[in-house]
């Protein structure tokens, strides 16, 4: 079980960080939607390497040097990644990331499959609220569009 310091480590993400992130988007990615096949996953590979990514303002969460979770926002509203290391589930990483993302931004929309309990769990209790239900053509599978707001 890994310690995590009291006071959180985050850093906006470089352009020197890109392969750390890639190294943990594939397979976050693909064991939190085991209902998409892999190849989806492996084929977006290059899209998000080249294109989204570098679009992205991401911040990382880094723990002995690694970078152990990322979130990006595009557009200055759309999350478009929220991961983290396997081991460093269940110690707020993602909650810290998440309040780092919120204490930038008046508003933010997500879109997360409706199969992943987790995470859909996870953005209900960051105060996030469904507002569309979607059919994926290329994945098969139902997504859903949250939006929050802040109260301040």
């Amino acid at each position: 079980m890994p310690l995590l310091p009291k006071a959180a480590v985050i850093h906006p993400c470089r352009p020197a960080d890109l392969e750390q992130l890639m190294a943990l988007w594939l397979p976050s990615t693909i064991a939190a939607h085991p209902f998409v096949k892999e190849s989806y996953w492996r084929e977006s590979e290059t899209l998000v390497r080249e294109n989204y990514l570098p679009r992205a303002h991401s911040w990382a969460y880094w723990h002995a040097g690694e970078i152990v979770g990322f979130i990006s926002v595009l557009d200055q509203r759309f999350i478009g990644a929220l991961f983290v290391e396997r081991a460093f589930h269940g110690h707020g990483v993602a909650q810290v990331l998440m309040a780092h993302v919120q204490q930038r931004y008046p508003q933010l929309s997500l879109e997360v499959y409706q199969q992943n309990l987790r995470a859909c769990a996870f953005y209900h209790k960051q105060g996030f609220q469904v507002t569309q239900r979607l059919f994926n053509e290329e994945t098969q599978a139902y997504t859903l569009i949250m939006n929050w707001a802040s109260t301040v």
